[in-house]
């Protein structure tokens, strides 16, 4: 497993991601669930998801992150 960068903390981290402009467009952003468990943790990606109003779900390797508040329906 590769190193981190000493200035990459969980916070920092998080914060790249909602501020990316695809979440600041109410979008959809993707993270690999292992990156989620090795750099935050499920518990603080979490709280993270609640505090924006954002949804997730879990599918495979990924979290697919809902930026907006918008109900989620399935197709298929």
């Amino acid at each position: 497993m590769a190193e981190l960068p000493q200035y990459l903390t969980p916070d920092l981290w998080l914060d790249q991601i909602f501020s990316s402009k695809e979440a600041q467009r109410g979008g959809i952003v993707k993270r690999q669930i292992r990156d989620v468990e090795r750099l935050v943790g499920r518990q603080a990606f979490a709280r993270a998801l609640e505090q924006k109003g954002f949804q997730a779900v879990e599918n495979g390797r990924h979290f697919v992150v809902f930026c907006n508040g918008a109900p989620i329906r399935r197709v298929r």
